[in-house]
C-alpha cells in the first residue's frame, strides 16, 4: 500500500473499488478513482445549485434560460439561437418561454428582418431576478469551493478543461 493509500480515509468511492478489486483482479480500476468521484462531486454540486435557484425564486432551467439571454448581445435570442445554446429541443424551448413569459421574465419581440422570427428578450424583471439567483449562487459554490486553497482550484480548473475535452472528444 502506498503512502498516500495508508494515510487515506476510505469514502464510498474507495470502498465500491476495493470490493470490485476483489472480483475483478486483474482490471485497473483506477479511473474508478477519478470519475466515480466526479459522478458524486457533480450531483452534490447540483442539489448545491438547486437549492441556490430556489433561494433565488427560480428553477435550475429558468435560471438557465434567464442566464443565456442575460449575457447575450442585446439581452435577446431567437428561440432556436437558445434551445442551440442550452442544449433542447424546440418543443421543450417554446414551453419554456411560454412560462417564462407569463411571469413576465422575458417578452417576444418582433424581428423587423424576419416576420416569421419572434426573437426573446429579458424583461428588467427578469434581469433583476437572474443577478440575484447568480449572486446567490456564487456565494453558494464558494462555500463549498472555500474547503480548497486558490492555487489548489486554479490547478482544478485546468484539470478540469482538459478532462472536459478528452471527455467531449470520446463522447462523439
Amino acid at each position: 500500500m502506498k503512502d498516500a493509500e495508508a494515510s487515506r480515509s476510505d469514502d464510498e468511492v474507495d470502498l465500491v473499488i476495493d470490493a470490485w478489486s476483489g472480483i475483478l483482479p486483474d482490471v485497473d480500476l483506477s479511473p474508478l478513482d477519478v470519475m466515480s468521484r466526479l459522478r458524486r462531486v457533480a450531483a452534490s454540486v447540483r442539489r448545491v445549485r438547486e437549492r441556490a435557484m430556489s433561494e433565488a425564486g427560480l428553477a435550475p432551467w429558468e435560471f438557465e434560460i434567464l442566464s443565456s439571454l442575460r449575457t447575450a448581445p442585446r439581452s435577446t435570442l431567437t428561440p432556436s439561437q437558445l434551445g442551440a445554446q442550452i442544449h433542447i429541443s424546440s418543443a421543450t424551448v417554446a414551453y419554456r418561454i411560454d412560462r417564462l413569459e407569463k411571469r413576465r421574465l422575458i417578452e417576444r419581440t418582433a424581428d423587423p428582418a424576419d416576420s416569421r422570427s419572434r426573437p426573446v428578450r429579458i424583461t428588467a424583471g427578469g434581469a433583476e431576478s437572474v443577478e440575484n439567483a447568480m449572486v446567490v449562487l456564487a456565494s453558494r459554490e464558494a462555500e463549498v469551493l472555500s474547503a480548497i486553497s486558490r492555487p489548489q482550484q486554479d490547478a482544478l480548473i485546468a484539470l478540469l478543461r482538459e478532462l472536459g475535452r478528452v471527455a467531449s472528444r470520446a463522447s462523439k
